[in-house]
């Protein structure tokens, strides 16, 4: 009889969090299991982002071959975005090869679940829910269940708000809301593997992360909201600490991130960028500060490209047949992405300071390109610098996020601990795992 597995997704956990001062932050009982783990520095795909992610742990597939490179995409010849949901996941999760095995899952907040596909067991979607109206509950009877328990659920908040009181209130409610849920379905309900992801430590990483990292550049001590991002540590902590004593003792405990966080530096203008060197042409100049980049500002027979904000920039190539006032002629495709990229790789920092920017072409970092990729991947200053899609600035470089408040950028290392209480695999440092590996590791795990 197979041993039951419990994953933990912790949103964004560093390694130099979870790893290096775990009892310091709030992790006093995490911290043993931790340290009686086989450790892994967790590599996360291209982009380092929430969706795709957890899915390419769950998946092992690449982004490039799942066809999915961020929470929303374009179609050639488009320029507003799609959201994407789990109709587009094609490949087998590791609860769908579970299943087939004759082996229960419960799945709790794994993005993007929502709409809630069949499973051999229970599923809860996750924060991509446009709320609890719809249905999210693989069977559908589970969602009056959970929320004659807990209330309707709450799937994700607000958290880039200049009302920080209100984030932090909104924050523990959601936290406290799943944990609850969690710990009812954990204990009330048959299953081999249980895989939690929470995303309210994601949020108060965005949120507050300026108020917990001293030497995050705009670093501020406040009574209240330098204690949030540990709060939240601590409760994950104690919740789990009383949810392991009702496990069976040989249950093989997985703590997980999909990526770690640090300090945002700042935010860069990408558009304006493009602008300036040509790239893109603006039918008139905008006329305040942190305008939206719309299809009718651009002057499309003098445009080569224009670009998306985020954690990363995808830029697109206005291509002649692909888009509808295309002007790069397809034979010089190759030579204007190449040309692009050198220039791009060239941005350098406020004060002429060298950048670390990465820029890649999908078909350089994936075996396969599915999906609607972009034509080009762009990373600042490796990650350090959120590009910003806005126009209007009076600089390119901007102090914060021009989507609102914004603490923390996405970064490559996140965490995979396996604790064995039976030994079994093993514990203490084991290197560098990639993302799309994590997947058959925990097969492992489940089937053995």
């Amino acid at each position: 009889m197979p041993r039951k597995v419990f994953v933990l997704g912790l949103d964004s956990m560093p390694p130099s969090i979870l790893y290096e001062k775990p009892r310091e932050v709030g992790f006093e009982y995490l911290a043993d299991i931790v340290e009686d783990s086989k450790r892994y520095v967790m590599r996360s795909c291209h982009p380092p982002i929430t969706v795709p992610a957890w899915m390419v742990m769950f998946t092992g597939k690449t982004p490039g071959e799942l066809g999915i490179y961020g929470f929303r995409h374009r179609r050639p010849g488009e320029f507003k975005p799609y959201i994407v949901n789990s109709s587009f996941i094609r490949e087998p999760t590791l609860w769908d090869i579970a299943g087939e095995k004759g082996l229960r899952s419960i799945v709790f907040g794994v993005p993007p679940t929502y709409p809630p596909k069949p499973i051999h067991g229970i599923l809860v979607t996750d924060f991509t829910t446009p709320g609890p109206e719809k249905p999210y509950t693989w069977p559908p009877w589970v969602k009056k269940e959970i929320e004659s328990i807990a209330g309707p659920l709450i799937f994700d908040i607000v958290y880039r708000s200049e009302d920080k009181e209100r984030v932090r209130r909104e924050l523990f409610e959601m936290l406290e809301q799943h944990l609850r849920v969690v710990r009812y379905l954990a204990t009330s309900k048959k299953w081999d593997l249980f895989v939690y992801v929470e995303i309210g430590v994601d949020r108060a990483h965005h949120a507050f992360w300026k108020y917990f990292d001293t030497q995050h550049p705009r670093h501020e001590e406040h009574p209240v909201y330098s204690r949030v991002i540990p709060e939240v540590y601590q409760r994950i902590d104690k919740w789990f600490r009383k949810l392991h004593k009702k496990l069976p003792r040989d249950t093989v405990i997985v703590i997980a991130s999909d990526h770690g966080i640090k300090a945002m530096k700042g935010a860069f203008a990408i558009n304006q960028w493009l602008a300036e060197q040509g790239y893109l042409k603006l039918r008139k100049e905008p006329e305040k500060p942190g305008t939206d980049l719309t299809e009718d500002m651009i002057d499309w027979e003098g445009t080569i490209a224009w670009a998306w904000g985020g954690y990363y920039s995808r830029v697109y190539i206005n291509l002649k047949g692909r888009e509808p006032r295309g002007t790069v002629d397809p034979k010089y495709y190759e030579e204007t992405v190449k040309q692009l990229k050198r220039d791009l790789e060239k941005i350098r920092g406020p004060q002429g300071e060298q950048w670390e920017n990465l820029v890649y072409q999908p078909s350089e970092l994936y075996p396969v390109v599915r999906g609607d990729a972009p034509d080009l991947m762009v990373y600042l200053d490796n990650l350090s610098w959120r590009p910003a899609g806005t126009i209007g600035w009076p600089s390119n470089y901007l102090p914060e996020n021009d989507r609102g408040p914004d603490d923390a950028v996405h970064d490559w290392n996140g965490v995979l601990a396996i604790y064995d209480p039976e030994g079994t695999i093993g514990r203490g440092d084991a290197g560098i795992i990639d993302a799309n590996n994590v997947a058959s590791l925990l097969l492992e795990l489940v089937v053995r």
